[in-house]
């Protein structure tokens, strides 16, 4: 028998090395040889005889990167080489400076300058050339285990080239490219889901998809640009390595340039800069590293950082466009939002042709006006606004811009309270309010109803079908398939969501009914205090003042709320309609009773509003800020202005996992 199997089992490991080859020669070099559909054909031959022969299938088989694994959560994994973090310079006199202390200690180096790439570190370990374990970076000590999820890379080989290799441990980035990036939001903006704002974010949120299966259809790349377990081979220098797993088939850090001088590094990060807008992947800077390992052994690191090594930052990159026109955006509170619409312009990797003017003071404050010069650029490389107008290039034909009296969407009047920046459409049944509002109403950390995207709430309230967010219960798989673009299933799964979304706890209630000045933190802190939205409403200004993180205004805004007969026949209808209007009970710690934390930054394996949930109910204080008042930080992966207050402060500063052995939970 074992005969018999023996052609088949060598047909299998062909068409694995087959697969391989491709597979290298698009994900890692970007040169195929062969068309998708011959590869797709290849790979479908080797699915049907893995089906037929489930023993005879290796474990490394390129078949494996579709997914499969759905985890129940993702496992946390202690580093075996701390995954540190680089100090940041933002100008090239900084630069210098660390030259100079590089040199001063350890005499001349030669540099290799990188790419810096705007995704999310990770971990792999290969064991006699397999591909056994990878780690996200997390606080650089604890990661969480995404392993599976990683083999779905296509980019990142599951068998190296050279299996004698006991051990290989490498650092990455995961990234999305530009094009897949467009591609998964258009899918997402089809089916009615809420688009990813950035290719980061799509790349972090795909990567840590409990279903693998969902990683696998993002697409998902990864550049390798550290070999980490460096003791256990011979070479002397980076770029060494660099070379060496390129021979192993790993994708390392592309363009990466040796440098005698930091003058050559300088020259070398001013090319970075000027070909970011022709790459198909976000870069944020150019990484200075230390060549030689000697050199670096000798310059050492701090707790946090590396010495030998600096990441140098572009400034946020401005152009000049055209201000066409100012249009006006009314949200769910009613707030009119001036927004510029501008001739597109390629700005950080992508094409700007529209920037919001927050609010007229502003515009009058900047002296911006309907078609002026206008320099634009996008804030922490994401959100676009404009900078100032360039006053010299007006001709004449400008228009200063004012607020409309009525609202552009209803027709009612607006209004600007005093003492506030904004104006507001007064209009109760304004249909802007109340598309922005059901969104709002769905949005994830309100009651979470999965699928229920900008466009599908277009479509529900163009239909008549939702009036007011109690509507929303009132759905049903038929008339919900009636939407444009919207199967019978993907309507199942919507009312679904919406059915489930009926026992969120009364705090997210709270916080999706939209009443202005009610955050997240103020709703959990109503919920926890009046248990009842019942309690709530028959509370009065003066009770709720007294309460934690309300105060006197946010009091006076709450008892308008409920006073208007409108929203009392909202809360009434979704009692009807059985949504949940109460809030459990939770057991209160007091382990850190009378503290204040402040979270920052990427916590490995819990939102910050999980962290936040669970030092609050151990009895301690969460702060947005950081103060004198503040005992502790809690700091995760790219920490900002909150980490380095707190140094320069001198609080404690816990990562996620020496919060939970504070709460004795590891």
């Amino acid at each position: 028998m074992e005969e018999n199997l023996q052609p088949i089992r060598e047909e299998m490991r062909r068409l694995e090395e087959i697969l391989r080859y491709h597979a290298e020669r698009y994900y890692t070099y970007d040169d195929p040889e062969i068309s998708d559909f011959e590869y797709d054909a290849l790979s479908r031959k080797l699915r049907e005889l893995e089906a037929a022969y489930p023993d005879l299938a290796a474990p490394d088989s390129p078949t494996k990167r579709v997914g499969g694994a759905v985890l129940p959560f993702f496992e946390t994994r202690t580093h075996e080489y701390p995954m540190q973090s680089l100090n940041d310079v933002f100008s090239f006199d900084e630069l210098t400076v660390f030259d100079s202390r590089v040199r001063e200690a350890v005499g001349a180096v030669d540099y290799v300058v990188e790419r810096k790439f705007d995704g999310l570190s990770v971990c792999a370990t290969y064991e006699n050339g397999i591909f056994v374990q990878g780690v996200t970076r997390g606080d650089g000590l604890v990661g969480e285990d995404v392993t599976e999820n990683l083999k779905t890379i296509r980019s990142l080989p599951l068998k190296l080239k050279d299996p004698s290799i006991p051990k290989l441990v490498v650092r990455g980035e995961v990234y999305l490219s530009n094009k897949s990036f467009a591609a998964l939001n258009a899918r997402r903006e089809e089916a009615g889901e809420q688009l990813f704002a950035n290719p980061r974010n799509a790349a972090a949120g795909s990567l840590r998809q409990l279903d693998s299966r969902i990683c696998a259809s993002r697409g998902l790349d990864i550049f390798v640009f550290n070999l980490q377990n460096t003791e256990d081979f011979a070479f002397s220098t980076h770029s060494e390595t660099l070379a060496f797993l390129a021979s192993l088939g790993f994708a390392v850090s592309p363009g990466y340039k040796i440098c005698a001088t930091i003058g050559e590094a300088i020259d070398e990060i001013n090319a970075i800069g000027e070909a970011r807008g022709t790459l198909d992947y976000a870069t944020d800077g150019a990484v200075v590293k230390v060549d030689r390992f000697d050199a670096r052994a000798a310059l050492g690191s701090t707790a946090k950082a590396p010495r030998w090594a600096a990441a140098y930052k572009y400034p946020p990159e401005e152009k000049e466009t055209k201000l066409i026109d100012i249009v006006i955006q009314v949200g769910r509170t009613g707030v009119l939002t001036p927004n510029a619409v501008l001739e597109p312009v390629h700005l950080a990797g992508t094409t700007v042709s529209r920037a919001t003017l927050h609010n007229a003071d502003l515009i009058a404050a900047k002296d911006i006006r309907i078609g002026d010069t206008v320099v634009v650029r996008k804030a922490g490389e994401i959100i676009p606004e404009v900078v100032c107008a360039v006053a010299a290039k007006r001709n004449g034909s400008e228009r200063v811009f004012s607020m409309p009296e009525i609202c552009p969407v209803c027709g009612g009047k607006v209004v600007k309270p005093e003492g506030e920046a904004a104006a507001r459409c007064s209009s109760p049944t304004c249909p802007a309010q109340l598309e922005r509002g059901i969104e709002h109403f769905a949005s994830r950390d309100a009651m979470d109803i999965d699928g229920l995207g900008p466009a599908i709430v277009t479509q529900l309230i163009a239909a008549d079908l939702v009036r007011d967010a109690a509507d929303l219960y009132t759905l049903t798989v038929e008339n919900v398939a009636k939407l444009d673009r919207m199967a019978e299933r993907s309507a199942q799964n919507l009312v679904a969501a919406i059915e489930k979304s009926k026992q969120q706890p009364l705090s997210r209630l709270l916080f999706a009914l939209g009443i202005r000045q009610v955050g997240q933190k103020a709703a959990a802190t109503l919920a926890k205090s009046f248990r009842t939205i019942d309690a709530l409403a028959a509370a009065d200004a003066a009770t709720l003042a007294e309460i934690r993180d309300v105060g006197a205004i946010t009091a006076e805004t709450i008892t308008a709320w409920f006073a208007d007969p409108a929203a009392a026949a909202l809360v009434a209808k979704l009692k009807s309609l059985g949504v949940n209007t109460e809030e459990p009970e939770t057991e209160t710690g007091s382990k850190l009773e009378g503290k204040t934390f402040v979270l920052t930054g990427t916590l490995p394996t819990m939102k910050r509003s999980e962290a936040a949930a669970l030092i609050t109910q151990n009895g301690g204080n969460v702060s947005g800020s950081v103060s004198k008042k503040t005992d502790f930080v809690v700091a995760g992966e790219e920490a900002g202005s909150k980490l380095d207050k707190a140094n320069a402060l001198g609080i404690p500063v816990l990562s996620e996992a020496e919060l939970l052995a504070m709460l004795g939970e590891v």
